[in-house]
């Protein structure tokens, strides 16, 4: 009996060893097939990444045309496969511009207002409106914090005469939000036939509220300059453009104010949106000697071109005071900026918009075009003109009620520091 006993447990760590021996082999089998899924999943991943899925791009050409080496557009197909798969009406789309689309979207991508792709079919409607007539409102426009604004108003047009200003923001266009708008698209919504009518939804520094300003477009002539002498012996030049007649009319303003003998110039560049650069060193050289530094163009890879002065300097001799605000941009800046590096004439008003790129443009094969910053103007204090602009060295607003009133503060103070430099 004991024996049996002894037999019987001697037998019970056999079963249990038994029943172990099963639940392991049980684990391990469970464990073995979790391997094999995992294995197999790596093993696929990393066949997909040796052999990954092709995309069949049938309705293009060219796709592998200046692609980067370091690039990969798997991505980009991966999504035009999907849009073609699954969009709602992929079939009424046209390949070539959902190119184009994706073109504006790498231009986009750079977040630069200035520059800008235009497909065949807008960049032939630019060329129209740039050669012919065309219905606007006659103001510069740009952007800032990703909203179209009013770069300036030109004198004698619909924009200035419905009150627009400097500075002002366009919130809507008709209907239309101006919000991620380009300045090309806003153009062409501001543009339109001889007088029909424009909605703009305007917001203004100090304003509660935006307020609506409707106005009828008409065909601009772009004003360049007027000249007059104030108090006997100071020459007012107010140059509203620096277009192709500017270099001329400016010219014959300075010829008279030597022969007027006038002792001192006020230059007003308010609301002067720019133009060509050519223009403005040519009327830098009436103010500054020879040689002297007028503007350097500094491209990415830091290789810059000098424009100096190169005219006859007549003028270089004469007290000046410059006039600027948020309207002065560009060229204005430029040759505001120059005779107050060089001579260190005043620059008495606001600060100015600070629009200081070069664009250029470049065709492409299918007759689309780029424009695209390329650089950027430094003067030659070495300040980068689009870090803010120029500010004044007397500072003087205008708001509204002066506009309202007729009266002229900024124009009020020059007068005063002119005359101060003349000894009167």
């Amino acid at each position: 009996m004991l024996k049996h006993i002894r037999r019987i447990k001697s037998k019970i760590p056999a079963v249990k060893f038994h029943v172990a021996k099963k639940a392991a082999w049980w684990i391990m089998g469970i464990l073995s097939a979790a391997a094999l899924l995992l294995s197999g999943f790596f093993l696929g991943f990393r066949a997909g990444e040796m052999y990954p899925k092709t995309i069949n791009i049938t309705d293009l050409t060219n796709t592998s045309s200046g692609q980067p080496a370091a690039v990969n557009f798997g991505t980009f197909w991966q999504a035009w496969d999907v849009i073609n798969k699954e969009y709602l009406n992929a079939d009424k789309m046209n390949a070539q511009d959902k190119v184009y689309g994706a073109i504006s979207g790498l231009i986009n991508s750079l977040k630069d207002p200035y520059s800008v792709f235009l497909s065949p079919k807008d960049n032939a409607k630019f060329q129209e409106d740039i050669q012919g007539n065309f219905g606007g409102i006659g103001a510069e426009i740009g952007i800032r914090n990703n909203r179209i604004v009013i770069v300036a108003p030109l004198k004698d047009t619909p924009a200035s005469r419905a009150g627009l200003r400097a500075g002002d923001t366009i919130l809507k266009i008709n209907s239309t939000s101006t919000e991620g708008m380009s300045i090309y698209e806003a153009v062409g919504l501001i543009r339109g036939p001889e007088e029909s009518k424009v909605l703009l939804n305007i917001f203004r520094e100090g304003w509660i509220a935006p307020q609506n300003f409707e106005i009828t477009r008409d065909t601009i002539q772009v004003p360049t300059l007027d000249f007059t002498i104030k108090d006997g012996e100071i020459a007012y030049i107010q140059l509203y453009s620096f277009n192709a007649n500017a270099s001329y009319l400016f010219g014959d303003a300075a010829m008279k104010t030597l022969s007027g003998g006038a002792k001192g110039i006020i230059l007003d560049l308010r609301d002067n949106p720019g133009g060509y650069l050519e223009v403005a060193t040519d009327i830098a050289g009436w103010f500054l000697e020879r040689n002297n530094l007028i503007v350097k163009e500094e491209s990415k890879d830091g290789n810059s071109e000098e424009f100096k002065a190169v005219g006859n300097g007549l003028l270089a001799k004469i007290p000046v005071v410059v006039i600027i605000n948020g309207g002065s941009a560009s060229a204005s800046e430029i040759l505001a900026g120059a005779l107050h590096d060089n001579r260190g004439i005043k620059l008495i008003g606001e600060k100015s918009f600070g629009k200081g790129t070069v664009q250029k443009l470049i065709s492409l094969p299918d007759g689309s075009t780029v424009k695209l910053t390329i650089a950027h103007w430094v003067l030659p204090s070495g300040k980068i003109l689009e870090s803010g602009g120029l500010d004044p060295d007397i500072k003087v607003k205008m708001d509204e009620d002066d506009s309202l009133a007729k009266r002229d503060p900024q124009l009020d103070k020059a007068l005063e520091i002119i005359k101060q430099e003349i000894g009167r």
